[in-house]
């Protein structure tokens, strides 16, 4: 019985010997891009804050008077549930288009974002 199991192994690996390296290669490109889009996006958003304090200080000293009602009117469409679906379909669409092994890259692209 302990003969056949090397067997079984051997023919599984030569089964999947193919599509090993797709997968280990779409895996690493996915978690590299979800780790530098994670890192991005902080950058991004540390940015975005740095802007709003200065802003909130020209505010507070009475350089400059802010609408915030008629910013938020402008920002409330792009965060709806369907803009965010679009933007992010058409992010993974770009990001997996053409690729062989999309199926990997995805999960890899998840731990990414999540590790990164």
């Amino acid at each position: 019985m302990q003969s056949q199991t090397p067997q079984v192994g051997t023919q599984i690996l030569d089964a999947a010997a193919p599509y090993l390296g797709q997968l280990s290669f779409g895996g690493l490109t996915g978690f590299a891009t979800g780790f530098a889009m994670k890192k991005i996006g902080k950058i991004a958003l540390f940015i975005f804050g740095i802007i709003f304090i200065m802003l909130q200080v020209l505010a507070y000293t009475g350089v400059i008077e802010i609408n915030w009602l008629r910013i938020q009117q402008f920002a409330e469409p792009a965060l709806q549930r369907p803009a965010l679906e679009n933007a992010l379909n058409g992010i993974m669409g770009v990001l997996t288009n053409n690729l062989p092994f999309a199926g990997s890259f995805i999960p890899g692209f998840l731990l990414g974002l999540k590790f990164g």
